[in-house]
């Protein structure tokens, strides 16, 4: 993995990151509200620069950032009943400032569709019959193996139901193996031309889903058509940035519906390092994909009614409008410091796991 690809992978984090804290930083500007602080990163200052009002920093841990207000800052000669304080704004104003940071990500995130599109071109998929095995799975590839599966292999059809040249050929056949757990299942393979007919008993794992011990890929062709048409462009971003949300959402649901087995899954920033150095040094045009997909995720996160988040900051919003006042400081402190220590461990404990993971265990392996 080399230097570089890794720096554009931080370097990425860091866009998003800006983006973030900019959409709340312009929402409150452009409402007269003061802002004092503006940091990206946390940890030692590397940069600072003192504006006519706020202060802008970049700090040398690249994990968040945060815009500060008055206030929160006991040092703050703004007296307590100005009405350009976030706090003695109308409740609205205050959830524009809040979510601004989200939306600058979704923004974030069609604007790369856009440009990815108008850059590389149009995506268009071309499917042809069948669902194409490209490798097994090593750690659960007996069932396929003792069926006679393998690498570069096409199903063609499942129970006697052909796989058609759609999208939707590899759902059905996904579908078809859960729904054959320790079952018969009858598949018909292609190989060189040569169909044959194989009968196999998809494995419940671990994680209570039906596996036949393969790598699933839908048989289609993509190929890219460049067009300068505004329309073209916008209407293509726009249907790729709804599919990725979708996608996202049924992630997130997966998370919530099976979190013991799910939770195993989720990266740290670590990881997301990792795999966009990867990208970066094997597959450049991906960035566009990959960088979208972490602002969509990031977005996503951050409107979670959680404590320490934007959508946490919006539940108390919330809460004040039902109840026509606030809920009292200390409530609103403690519930908030709560929830950013735990953040900030779970943050340790997915970067110590996701460090491990990719180091592995050689190092342990060199004391005995």
């Amino acid at each position: 993995m080399s230097m570089v690809a890794v720096a554009v992978a931080i370097a990425i984090l860091g866009i998003l990151i800006f983006v973030h804290e900019l959409g709340h930083f312009l929402a409150a500007r452009s409402q007269g509200i003061y802002v004092n602080r503006f940091s990206i990163g946390f940890g030692p200052i590397l940069w600072k620069y003192q504006g006519a009002q706020t202060e802008y920093a970049l700090r040398l841990i690249p994990l968040g950032g945060y815009v500060g207000f008055p206030d929160d800052d006991p040092n703050s000669a703004v007296p307590a009943s100005d009405p350009n304080l976030l706090s003695n704004r109308p409740i609205l104003d205050r959830a524009i400032v809040i979510s601004a940071g989200v939306i600058a990500n979704l923004l974030f995130a069609y604007l790369l569709f856009l440009v990815q599109m108008g850059v590389l071109g149009v995506s268009h998929a071309t499917y042809y019959d069948g669902v194409l095995v490209p490798a097994l799975v090593p750690e659960s590839s007996l069932v396929a193996t003792k069926a006679g599966i393998q690498p570069g292999d096409l199903i063609i059809s499942v129970e006697g139901k052909p796989l058609t040249a759609s999208a939707s050929s590899l759902p059905t056949l996904m579908k078809a193996i859960q729904q054959h757990p320790n079952q018969p299942l009858t598949l018909e393979i292609q190989r060189q031309g040569i169909v044959k007919q194989v009968t196999l008993i998809p494995e419940v794992n671990s994680d209570g889903q039906a596996r036949i011990g393969v790598q699933l890929a839908p048989h289609v062709e993509v190929h890219r058509e460049r067009t300068w048409n505004p329309i073209t462009l916008a209407t293509a971003a726009a249907a790729e940035f709804q599919n990725v949300i979708l996608l996202t959402f049924d992630g997130f649901r997966e998370l919530f519906q099976h979190f013991d087995q799910a939770a195993q899954q989720v990266s740290g920033p670590v990881a997301i390092v990792a795999m966009g150095a990867d990208i970066a040094r094997s597959n450049a045009e991906q960035l566009f994909t990959f960088t979208a997909l972490i602002s969509i995720n990031l977005a996503i996160i951050n409107i979670l009614p959680l404590p320490a988040l934007d959508g946490g900051q919006l539940l108390f919003l919330l809460i004040e409008a039902l109840r026509g006042r606030p809920l009292p400081n200390r409530i609103q402190e403690g519930v908030m410091q709560t929830g950013l220590v735990l953040l900030l461990g779970l943050g340790m404990v997915l970067i110590v796991r996701d460090t491990v993971n990719l180091t592995g265990l050689a190092w342990v392996q060199q004391l005995f």
